[in-house]
């Protein structure tokens, strides 16, 4: 056989193998994805821990400078240390705090709540049903859609998805689970370690980087690396700090105008805020439609004034105080990223969508100048 058959055969054979090997991949997708979703249930323990790291960075870091600067040298010296002691021990009196204190009056009021959905329901559809024939909602034919909905008997499918025994039960199978308290561990551990070695962590990843890419690409990178790191942290921890201030301060203004569910109003106005636009407005509605059957008409349109003007004074002072700096993204390009976000990773694609798009929005800027550059420097060398 000379050498140009050996060099077909040799061709078809690894065209046959290729055509095999993938065959198998594509038949056995199923059993790679679910490998793929295993390995990353193992891995997601340390996933959390480097989130949980990332968070506590900045609060530990400015912890860690207050111990440097105490003249004492026992202080100077295991800064560090003390800094990420002091930052769980915060920490664990917030969680202390949330579950002794909020937690508890946000459990009852939701199973009060759920337990008093079917007399809301039949207290609003007695309403529509007795409408004036004069009135604006009986000429929108509300009464049509009370029908349909009854036709559904939704009560019973509420109750049926809102039924507190089974998510009891849910909780303390999932609490009971030693697999789950071994994550919370190895996570609490993970990030420790995280926070007390970042600086060789950080020192490895830069010299990894300087192995692998060349001068110019590691500059890139490190730029970029900057830029992503701020953008994300600032948005990410000041939404959640600036859903904290809007939650507690619509609690305790709710509870002075003694509305019912008060402390569950503010908890869900101030997790919602998380999310830009959409969810200020969502929670407004969601209040606004509790409180109408809690406490009557009025009160809900003072519900509804009151956590708009607590929205507009935290987006126009206390956001921005907390953020320090603006992303700079129009809102068009929020709505979209929050509505693309939403869409494709739920909840936490609403939330990180923002920070995502005005990291993009960096890239597309510098490559648009970046190209405007270049075509301005070949135009002045065809000119000379």
């Amino acid at each position: 056989m000379n050498y140009k058959e050996w060099k077909k055969w040799l061709f078809w054979f690894t065209f046959a193998v290729a055509t095999i090997i993938v065959y198998k991949t594509i038949d056995s997708v199923t059993e790679i994805f679910t490998a793929i979703g295993g390995f990353l249930r193992i891995l997601m323990p340390f996933i959390i821990a480097i989130l949980v790291a990332y968070i506590l960075y900045m609060p530990c870091k400015s912890i860690e400078n207050i111990f440097k600067s105490i003249k004492l040298k026992i202080l100077k010296k295991h800064a560090r240390g003390l800094s990420v002691l002091t930052t769980y021990i915060i920490v664990i009196l917030l969680i202390f705090v949330i579950i002794n204190f909020i937690l508890p009056s946000v459990t009852t009021s939701v199973t009060e709540l759920a337990n008093n959905i079917p007399n809301y329901y039949n207290s609003a559809v007695e309403y529509f049903n007795n409408l004036d024939k004069d009135s604006l909602l009986y000429k929108l034919n509300v009464n049509k859609y009370i029908d349909s909905i009854q036709s559904i008997q939704i009560e019973k499918e509420i109750i049926k998805w809102i039924n507190f025994d089974n998510i009891n039960s849910y909780i303390k199978g999932i609490v009971g689970a030693t697999n789950i308290i071994f994550d919370i561990f190895v996570t609490i551990v993970v990030s420790v370690y995280m926070l007390l070695e970042r600086d060789d962590i950080k020192s490895f990843l830069q010299n990894l980087a300087k192995a692998i890419l060349d001068k110019k690409t590691n500059e890139t990178v490190s730029q970029y690396y900057k830029k992503t790191n701020s953008i994300f942290f600032s948005f990410i921890t000041s939404q959640i700090i600036d859903a904290f201030i809007v939650g507690i301060i619509i609690s305790i203004i709710l509870t002075i105008m003694k509305v019912k569910y008060s402390i569950l109003l503010g908890f869900l106005i101030g997790l919602f805020n998380v999310i830009p636009y959409f969810g200020a407005i969502v929670a407004v509605i969601i209040a606004t439609i509790i409180t109408i059957f809690t406490g009557g008409f009025l009160q809900a349109i003072w519900v509804a004034i009151i956590a708009i003007i607590i929205q507009q004074i935290d987006a126009n002072i206390i956001n921005p105080k907390i953020l320090g700096e603006s992303l700079n993204v129009s809102p068009i390009l929020v709505i979209f990223a929050v509505t693309v976000g939403g869409n494709y990773f739920g909840v936490l694609g609403m939330f990180l969508g923002v920070p995502v798009v005005a990291f993009l929005k960096v890239i597309i800027i510098d490559f648009i100048n970046y190209k405007n550059n270049r075509k301005e420097i070949i135009k002045i060398k065809e000119s000379e």
